[in-house]
């Protein structure tokens, strides 16, 4: 049997003998995630990718992964938050101190007072308690702490308010890279068919064009959405910040159950093989996932952590691979 494995490049994979083992591992194609570098670097990427990708046949793509409307924070020193401890996240691009966290999106603060009174950072790794809004700032106490550093996504978990656009850098992004060959793009937090088609009349009918499903409204939506797109992308990370992991797994049943009626190619993405960001082989529980999206009609997978910043890069892709050499799969998913 045939299905895509996307792997995201990142520090843990920055060379091209790690390129050439992780497209021997299984990976058919590679992404940027756009939200953690900027545009010359962007650019730096590409310009060294090419020649690598032009000696294959077939050439794999790269997915250039725009922030959409998804808030992100800015830059900052990485550095813990404990629970129990305050902060403050201001209007701003950059902060330095420990007690500050910016976030460059005027909208986000606009939207403070629809929050519902909690905040998710980086996928709910760490959750805040909303404390007082006053204008360009937020004051919150810390419920859940962890580790927190540079561009990770936040939201309002409890509130579906957010302003559908895309990004400026997005757009120059798009201007820069239009004439490149075997560049496609994927677009975050899609809400609905309505913007997706938007997307869709700004980006051009010859982009191959991926839709992010990361929102409630985004899986009610999939038909809607799957119209003006060329593939689906259902992320389980940005899900379970915005719906809990329980709301989050209702709503991927939900989507699977009705998989086969969506036209475009569906791939999974949001801790696939999250073990092996630190582990050399998968748990049992992610190879049985692994076959039972495949057997759902899933068309592939999305790797993220585990190829960019992980440990064990060209491992990853082979286990996500692991269902290409067995014929036993292929009866299965028929």
């Amino acid at each position: 049997m045939n299905y895509e494995i996307v792997a995201t490049l990142g520090p843990s994979s920055c060379t091209e003998d790690m390129w050439r083992k992780m497209i021997s591992s299984g990976a058919t194609a590679f992404r940027l995630n756009t939200s953690h570098i900027g545009v010359q670097e962007l650019l730096r990427w590409l310009e060294r990718l090419a020649p690598f990708l032009d000696s294959l046949d077939p050439r794999p793509p790269v997915v250039l992964d725009l922030q959409g409307s998804k808030w992100r924070l800015g830059d900052f020193p990485p550095h813990d938050l404990h629970a129990g401890g305050s902060i403050e996240l201001v209007h701003a691009a950059a902060a330095a101190g420990r007690d500050i966290l910016p976030v460059p999106h005027p909208d986000f603060f606009d939207a403070a007072p629809l929050s519902g009174g909690e905040i998710a950072l980086n996928d709910a790794g760490i959750v805040l308690a909303v404390e007082s809004v006053s204008s360009g700032s937020v004051r919150a106490r810390v419920v859940k702490g962890g580790r927190i550093s540079s561009r990770k996504g936040i939201t309002y978990p409890l509130s579906s308010y957010r302003s559908e656009s895309l990004q400026e850098k997005d757009l120059e992004i798009l201007r820069l890279t239009a004439h490149l060959d075997a560049v496609l793009y994927a677009v975050s937090y899609v809400k609905d068919g309505v913007e997706m088609a938007g997307y869709r009349s700004i980006i051009g009918n010859s982009a191959y064009l991926i839709a992010k499903l990361e929102r409630e409204t985004a899986i009610d939506d999939a038909a809607g959405i799957s119209l003006s797109a060329d593939e689906l992308w259902v992320c389980r990370g940005d899900l379970g910040a915005e719906m809990g992991h329980a709301g989050m797994a209702c709503a991927v049943h939900r989507f699977s159950d009705m998989l086969k009626e969506i036209q475009p190619p569906v791939l999974l993405a949001g801790q696939v093989l999250e073990h092996m960001s630190a582990h050399s082989a998968p748990t049992r529980s992610e190879v049985c996932c692994l076959l039972d999206a495949l057997s759902r009609g899933y068309r592939g997978f999305v790797l993220s952590d585990e190829t960019a910043v992980g440990r064990y890069p060209e491992e990853s892709c082979r286990a996500a691979a692991l269902f290409l050499a067995y014929p036993f799969a292929a009866k299965i998913c028929g």
